[in-house]
């Protein structure tokens, strides 16, 4: 019984240090998501096209991935960029905040697709030099004030098209509870490296 107790003793402490390792990781990362529609933008239109967009904000490396899809435009694609930050949470309009005068490589001319890019946020390239402006003047306060902007709800992904000028499709980011990091290889490994000291154990006693 003992020795099936420090074989107990050694997966239970394994998983505490893949969940307290897996923790620390996870929470240098804040994942947001927007649902785009017509019905969302100002004014709202009838645009039956839908996206989706997915913001990944790395607060340790100063990194904010931007991954997007996008179907069923009336227009082609004509730009795309986070606004921020609007007066209310969830309503109205702001100023571009992201580079301008659309996100680097984001598809032009067609009705649907989508887009996967990371920013190195500590760089002035990655905003729109009226947002640093407007903010304190230094990247590191624009940074700031766009990522205080996506908690508060004041923060939207826009996609600007042919048909509609000031926007086909929009919608305002929230914090998406339902990503949940997977564990790493390295993390993986660290559990299975407990389960084999604690077999060793069992064969020395």
């Amino acid at each position: 019984m003992a020795i099936f107790s420090r074989i107990g003793a050694a997966l239970s402490l394994s998983g505490i240090a893949l969940v307290m390792t897996s923790g620390a990781a996870s929470g240098a990362v804040v994942n947001y998501i927007a649902h785009l529609d017509g019905l969302t933008e100002s004014p709202p239109n009838f645009s039956p096209a839908t996206g989706t967009a997915l913001i990944d904000i790395d607060t340790v490396a100063l990194t904010m991935r931007v991954r997007a899809t996008f179907s069923g435009l009336i227009g082609t694609t004509t730009v795309a960029h986070i606004h921020s930050a609007t007066p209310m949470p969830f309503t109205g309009t702001a100023g571009v905040a992201t580079t301008t005068p659309t996100f680097p490589g984001f598809p032009v001319g067609v009705t649907s697709g989508s887009y996967d890019m990371t920013f190195d946020m500590t760089m002035a390239s990655s905003f729109n030099p009226a947002f640093v402006t407007a903010n304190g003047g230094t990247v590191a306060d624009a940074r700031t004030a766009l990522w205080n902007s996506f908690g508060a709800g004041t923060a939207y992904f826009n996609l600007h098209t042919s048909a509609f000028g000031g926007g086909e499709i929009r919608g305002f980011l929230r914090l998406d509870a339902t990503a949940i990091p997977l564990p790493t290889p390295a993390l993986m490994g660290l559990a299975g490296f407990g389960v084999v000291a604690g077999v060793r154990r069992r064969r020395g006693a």
